[in-house]
Protein backbone atom coordinates (compact mmCIF):
# COMPACT_ATOMS: atom_id res chain seq x y z
CA UNK A 1 0.00 0.00 0.00
CA UNK A 2 1.44 3.47 -1.17
CA UNK A 3 1.05 6.43 1.29
CA UNK A 4 -2.41 7.93 1.67
CA UNK A 5 -3.02 11.27 0.99
CA UNK A 6 -4.16 13.59 3.90
CA UNK A 7 -2.51 10.47 6.25
CA UNK A 8 0.38 11.68 8.55
CA UNK A 9 3.44 9.20 7.56
CA UNK A 10 3.51 7.70 10.85
CA UNK A 11 -0.31 6.96 11.05
CA UNK A 12 -0.29 5.78 7.39
CA UNK A 13 2.55 2.54 8.69
CA UNK A 14 -0.03 1.55 11.22
CA UNK A 15 -2.85 1.50 8.94
CA UNK A 16 -0.76 -0.58 6.15
CA UNK A 17 -1.49 -3.56 9.06
CA UNK A 18 -5.20 -3.71 8.54
CA UNK A 19 -7.21 -6.92 9.35
CA UNK A 20 -8.20 -7.01 5.80
CA UNK A 21 -9.70 -5.22 2.47
CA UNK A 22 -13.35 -4.48 2.30
CA UNK A 23 -14.76 -3.70 -1.61
CA UNK A 24 -17.62 -1.24 -1.18
CA UNK A 25 -20.51 -0.41 -3.36
CA UNK A 26 -22.14 2.74 -4.18
CA UNK A 27 -25.58 3.27 -3.09
CA UNK A 28 -24.45 0.44 0.32
CA UNK A 29 -24.01 1.98 4.00
CA UNK A 30 -20.25 1.08 5.59
CA UNK A 31 -22.34 1.84 8.91
CA UNK A 32 -25.69 3.07 9.84
CA UNK A 33 -26.23 5.48 12.89
CA UNK A 34 -26.93 3.39 16.15
CA UNK A 35 -25.21 -0.32 14.92
CA UNK A 36 -22.30 -1.30 17.28
CA UNK A 37 -18.67 0.15 16.24
CA UNK A 38 -16.22 -2.52 16.22
CA UNK A 39 -13.68 -0.91 13.71
CA UNK A 40 -12.13 1.88 11.64
CA UNK A 41 -11.65 1.97 8.13
CA UNK A 42 -9.17 4.15 5.70
CA UNK A 43 -10.45 4.85 2.35
CA UNK A 44 -8.81 3.46 -0.70
CA UNK A 45 -10.63 4.24 -2.93
CA UNK A 46 -13.92 5.65 -4.05
CA UNK A 47 -15.66 8.43 -2.17
CA UNK A 48 -18.08 7.87 1.19
CA UNK A 49 -20.41 10.70 2.26
CA UNK A 50 -20.47 10.79 6.45
CA UNK A 51 -24.37 12.26 7.11
CA UNK A 52 -26.20 12.38 10.16
CA UNK A 53 -29.93 11.44 9.73
CA UNK A 54 -32.81 12.40 12.02
CA UNK A 55 -36.10 10.58 12.32
CA UNK A 56 -38.53 12.76 10.12
CA UNK A 57 -35.98 12.26 7.08
CA UNK A 58 -33.41 15.45 6.87
CA UNK A 59 -29.67 14.86 6.26
CA UNK A 60 -27.11 16.82 7.43
CA UNK A 61 -23.85 16.01 5.18
CA UNK A 62 -20.71 16.52 7.18
CA UNK A 63 -18.15 14.89 5.19
CA UNK A 64 -17.34 13.22 1.67
CA UNK A 65 -14.38 11.23 2.54
CA UNK A 66 -11.51 10.48 -0.23
CA UNK A 67 -8.20 8.53 -0.44
CA UNK A 68 -6.70 8.44 2.78
CA UNK A 69 -9.34 9.27 5.16
CA UNK A 70 -10.23 7.77 8.21
CA UNK A 71 -13.86 6.77 8.98
CA UNK A 72 -15.71 5.86 12.54
CA UNK A 73 -12.60 7.26 14.76
CA UNK A 74 -15.17 8.93 16.46
CA UNK A 75 -15.59 5.97 18.62
CA UNK A 76 -12.04 5.06 19.48
CA UNK A 77 -11.45 4.70 23.34
CA UNK A 78 -15.28 4.28 24.11
CA UNK A 79 -16.81 2.02 26.09
CA UNK A 80 -19.56 0.89 24.90
CA UNK A 81 -19.30 2.48 21.23
CA UNK A 82 -21.94 2.75 18.81
CA UNK A 83 -22.01 4.93 15.37
CA UNK A 84 -22.95 8.00 15.77
CA UNK A 85 -23.26 9.15 12.27
CA UNK A 86 -23.61 6.45 8.98
CA UNK A 87 -21.65 6.29 6.21
CA UNK A 88 -22.90 5.66 2.80
CA UNK A 89 -20.78 5.31 -0.03
CA UNK A 90 -20.87 7.69 -3.25
CA UNK A 91 -18.87 5.94 -5.43
CA UNK A 92 -17.78 2.53 -5.63
CA UNK A 93 -13.65 1.63 -4.12
CA UNK A 94 -12.08 -0.74 -1.60
CA UNK A 95 -11.59 0.64 2.31
CA UNK A 96 -8.91 -0.86 4.78
CA UNK A 97 -10.38 -2.75 8.17
CA UNK A 98 -8.75 -2.06 11.38
CA UNK A 99 -10.16 -4.00 14.52
CA UNK A 100 -10.58 -0.88 17.27
CA UNK A 101 -9.12 -2.48 19.59
CA UNK A 102 -5.61 -2.97 18.18
CA UNK A 103 -5.53 0.27 17.18
CA UNK A 104 -6.02 1.39 20.98
CA UNK A 105 -3.96 -0.98 22.07
CA UNK A 106 -1.17 0.45 20.14
CA UNK A 107 -2.16 4.03 20.73
CA UNK A 108 -2.05 3.21 24.35
CA UNK A 109 2.24 1.80 23.99
CA UNK A 110 3.30 3.90 21.51
CA UNK A 111 3.35 7.82 22.62
CA UNK A 112 4.53 9.05 19.52
CA UNK A 113 1.92 7.58 17.83
CA UNK A 114 -0.68 8.82 19.43
CA UNK A 115 0.32 12.21 19.79
CA UNK A 116 0.14 12.10 15.81
CA UNK A 117 -3.40 10.89 16.28
CA UNK A 118 -4.52 13.55 18.26
CA UNK A 119 -2.58 16.04 15.57
CA UNK A 120 -4.72 13.99 12.95
CA UNK A 121 -7.81 14.56 15.00
CA UNK A 122 -7.57 18.05 16.24
CA UNK A 123 -7.80 18.83 12.37
CA UNK A 124 -10.74 17.02 12.19
CA UNK A 125 -12.19 19.25 14.91
CA UNK A 126 -11.66 22.43 13.70
CA UNK A 127 -12.53 21.62 10.28
CA UNK A 128 -16.02 20.64 11.83
CA UNK A 129 -16.12 23.57 13.96
CA UNK A 130 -15.65 26.16 11.19
CA UNK A 131 -18.19 24.27 9.24
CA UNK A 132 -20.60 24.67 12.40
CA UNK A 133 -19.59 28.45 12.31
CA UNK A 134 -20.34 28.91 9.02
CA UNK A 135 -24.02 27.39 9.34
CA UNK A 136 -25.10 29.35 12.53
CA UNK A 137 -23.73 32.60 11.71
CA UNK A 138 -24.42 33.64 7.72
CA UNK A 139 -27.35 31.09 7.87
CA UNK A 140 -28.83 29.37 4.89
CA UNK A 141 -27.06 31.57 2.75
CA UNK A 142 -23.64 31.47 4.07
CA UNK A 143 -24.16 28.13 4.32
CA UNK A 144 -24.39 27.11 0.70
CA UNK A 145 -21.32 30.12 -0.06
CA UNK A 146 -19.08 28.39 2.36
CA UNK A 147 -19.83 24.50 1.35
CA UNK A 148 -19.51 26.16 -2.31
CA UNK A 149 -15.90 27.57 -1.26
CA UNK A 150 -15.02 24.24 0.46
CA UNK A 151 -16.20 22.13 -2.54
CA UNK A 152 -14.12 24.51 -4.71
CA UNK A 153 -10.67 23.96 -2.54
CA UNK A 154 -11.58 19.89 -2.37
CA UNK A 155 -12.24 19.14 -6.15
CA UNK A 156 -12.23 22.62 -7.74
CA UNK A 157 -10.14 22.52 -11.49
CA UNK A 158 -9.16 25.83 -12.86
CA UNK A 159 -10.52 26.63 -16.02
CA UNK A 160 -10.70 30.10 -18.24
CA UNK A 161 -13.72 30.01 -17.43
CA UNK A 162 -13.11 30.02 -13.64
CA UNK A 163 -12.86 27.15 -10.83
CA UNK A 164 -15.01 23.67 -12.07
CA UNK A 165 -16.27 21.48 -9.32
CA UNK A 166 -15.40 18.17 -10.38
CA UNK A 167 -18.02 16.58 -8.39
CA UNK A 168 -21.46 15.53 -9.52
CA UNK A 169 -24.06 16.58 -6.82
CA UNK A 170 -28.08 16.98 -7.40
CA UNK A 171 -29.60 20.11 -5.67
CA UNK A 172 -30.68 17.76 -2.93
CA UNK A 173 -27.23 16.87 -2.26
CA UNK A 174 -25.35 20.00 -1.97
CA UNK A 175 -28.87 20.62 0.70
CA UNK A 176 -28.01 18.13 2.51
CA UNK A 177 -24.55 19.81 3.09
CA UNK A 178 -26.09 23.45 4.05
CA UNK A 179 -29.21 21.79 6.52
CA UNK A 180 -31.16 23.07 4.22
CA UNK A 181 -33.98 21.94 1.90
CA UNK A 182 -33.87 21.67 -1.79
CA UNK A 183 -36.11 24.26 -3.04
CA UNK A 184 -34.28 27.09 -1.01
CA UNK A 185 -30.94 25.87 -2.51
CA UNK A 186 -32.72 25.91 -5.75
CA UNK A 187 -33.68 29.71 -4.66
CA UNK A 188 -30.01 30.69 -4.07
CA UNK A 189 -28.29 29.22 -6.22
CA UNK A 190 -30.53 31.12 -9.22
CA UNK A 191 -29.85 33.76 -7.65
CA UNK A 192 -25.72 33.39 -7.91
CA UNK A 193 -26.28 32.46 -11.71
CA UNK A 194 -28.42 35.49 -12.11
CA UNK A 195 -25.69 37.78 -10.70
CA UNK A 196 -23.11 36.07 -12.59
CA UNK A 197 -21.17 34.38 -9.91
CA UNK A 198 -21.82 30.64 -10.83
CA UNK A 199 -22.91 28.97 -14.16
CA UNK A 200 -23.89 25.09 -13.81
CA UNK A 201 -23.93 22.87 -17.22
CA UNK A 202 -24.89 19.40 -17.03
CA UNK A 203 -25.13 19.62 -12.65
CA UNK A 204 -21.05 20.44 -12.51
CA UNK A 205 -21.27 24.11 -10.96
CA UNK A 206 -18.05 26.22 -12.22
CA UNK A 207 -17.67 29.61 -10.20
CA UNK A 208 -16.57 32.43 -11.97
CA UNK A 209 -16.17 35.06 -8.73
CA UNK A 210 -15.06 33.18 -6.02
CA UNK A 211 -13.83 36.52 -4.11
CA UNK A 212 -17.79 37.32 -3.93
CA UNK A 213 -18.89 34.53 -1.77
CA UNK A 214 -15.89 34.97 0.50
CA UNK A 215 -16.83 38.96 0.67
CA UNK A 216 -20.45 37.13 1.45
CA UNK A 217 -19.57 35.65 4.45
CA UNK A 218 -16.26 37.32 5.59
CA UNK A 219 -13.95 34.51 4.59
CA UNK A 220 -11.47 34.34 7.21
CA UNK A 221 -8.92 32.44 4.36
CA UNK A 222 -8.39 29.60 6.06
CA UNK A 223 -5.80 26.71 5.31
CA UNK A 224 -7.34 24.27 2.52
CA UNK A 225 -6.32 21.88 5.24
CA UNK A 226 -9.12 23.46 7.05
CA UNK A 227 -11.51 24.68 4.57
CA UNK A 228 -12.46 21.57 2.01
CA UNK A 229 -15.23 19.18 2.99
CA UNK A 230 -13.26 16.00 2.96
Amino acid sequence: MQSLAGTPAKLTELLKHTHHIQKVEKGHFLFQEGSPSREIYVLLSGLIQVSKIIPDGRELTLRICSEGDLIGELNIFCATPRNLLSAKVVESGEVAVIMKDELEAKLAHDSVLALEFMKWMSQHYRKTQTKFRDLVLHGKKGALYSTLIRMANSYGVKTSQGIMIDLLLTNQEVANFCGTSREVVNRLLGDLRKKGVISINKGIITIHQLAYLKREIDCENCPKEICNID
